[in-house]
């Protein structure tokens, strides 16, 4: 009975993954010829999959299967993305980037949560905590996104950097309010603050050793045993850094992220890799980058439950245009603005305000609250989807558009 079962088991993960691949390719071959980003067309391919049409994609949200997708997906996006950021071209604009993924979390997050407080007349701290599970961006969309839409680094980086550092912020102001709405403890503005520096600089500890070590593995002139093997490297690091991280009580997203960066910037460390070797480890990650972020969003867009978002359709509404249109461009200009050395333009703020998908850890919370039975778990839930079907379908779709409109788009 065990080895039936067992057999029952594995022939339903591989047709769930033949199902994916198979949608995914040709869903990022239809991405590529209407030139839109690939995330907007893997989500709604997983809408048409899920069990409210066709079917033929049902894997549970809260299963092992999905988390281990959800979870490896992201991480690998994330790594992928840090692996692009350039340090140097980072350093003027550090300022900014660490006031939206501190301040700008919690500034999104009071906005979001009020207007919801008032448009669905919900408890103040249940609307704060759908707030909270809103407020981070997305990394699985924005990093493929600026692989398609080409702006200034500048620009570019500092939003693929505030989506992976705000990650900790937002989970951590989420759970402060998730012991205050279940009763378990007293919210502490001392206590979270001291966790999210604890998380931080434990995250990019972590990270930052991990790619030190992997550099040294697969660039060292005399000790690079692992160069033929960097692709593995990199995967088994990926692994390690999140997994290290999270041991440490650290943010395990912050340590990929780094560990990213750190491989991406490994000319500051010395080793440099052959060219044929380098061309293969970019080969790969682009490759299995892609292969992910079919995972991740088809998945997430098959999970997508129509009745439960129905319930709360005008005042989801109303909510998510609330975040998108007030919480979002408040936030941008409360942090860019003080940035004098950033010195940021109207029209860079402008681009940035619009630039703020929600995916992946909005939708793992939301998931977590509502396996928990949190008291308003199924509001933001339906909310938490409203948000990222809007955001990904039409700001996603439309960046490109705006950014040759503002006149940001880098000339080929």
């Amino acid at each position: 009975m065990e080895t039936s079962v067992s057999i029952e088991t594995a022939k339903f993960v591989l047709s769930t993954f033949g199902i994916i691949l198979a949608t995914g390719v040709v869903s990022a071959i239809l991405a590529e010829k209407a030139k839109i980003p690939d995330v907007v067309l893997f989500l709604l391919t997983g809408v048409a999959l899920g069990p409210e049409l066709t079917g033929l994609l049902h894997v549970r949200p809260e299963s092992a299967l999905n988390q281990v997708i959800l979870v490896f997906g992201s991480c690998y996006i994330l790594f992928d993305g840090g692996a692009a950021v350039r340090l140097k071209v980072l350093k003027e604009a550090c300022i900014t980037i660490a006031l939206l993924a501190t301040a700008g979390v919690l500034v999104t997050a009071a906005f979001t949560g009020i207007s919801a407080y008032y448009v669905l007349g919900i408890p103040l701290v249940t609307a704060l905590l759908l707030g909270a599970t809103l407020a981070p961006t997305d990394p699985a969309t924005i990093i493929p996104v600026f692989g398609q839409v080409k702006v200034k680094d500048r620009l570019s980086q500092t939003m693929i950097s505030e989506s992976a550092f705000n990650d900790a912020t937002g989970t951590i102001i989420a759970f402060a309010l998730l012991s205050i709405a279940t009763g378990t403890s007293v919210f502490s503005f001392q206590t979270s603050l001291m966790d999210l520096v604890k998380q931080s600089v434990l995250g990019v500890l972590a990270g930052g050793a991990a790619g030190y070590l992997a550099t040294f593995l697969i660039a060292h002139e005399r000790y690079g045993f692992f160069s033929q093997y960097s692709p593995l490297v990199t995967l088994m690091s990926v692994i390690g850094s999140y997994l290290g991280a999270l041991g440490m009580g650290a943010s395990g997203f912050m340590a990929v992220f780094v560990f990213g960066i750190a491989l991406g910037n490994r000319e500051i460390f010395g080793p440099k890799m052959k060219r044929d070797e380098e061309g293969r480890l970019l080969q790969h990650i682009v490759t299995t980058s892609l292969a992910m972020r079919m995972f991740v969003f088809i998945l997430l867009g098959s999970q997508i439950d129509f009745g439960v978002m129905v319930r709360y359709l005008p005042g989801g509404f109303a909510v998510v245009a609330v975040f998108m249109l007030v919480a979002r461009p408040v936030t941008v200009f409360l942090c860019a603005l003080p940035d004098r050395r950033a010195k940021w333009s109207v029209r860079e703020m402008l681009f940035m305000c619009w630039t703020r998908e929600t995916g992946v850890i909005p939708a793992a919370l939301a998931g977590l609250l509502s396996g928990m039975k949190v008291p308003g778990s199924e509001m933001i839930v339906s909310v938490t989807f409203w948000a990222i079907l809007i955001t990904i379908t039409i700001q996603a779709t439309t960046i490109k558009w705006l950014a040759r409109r503002l006149g940001l788009l880098e000339r080929a």
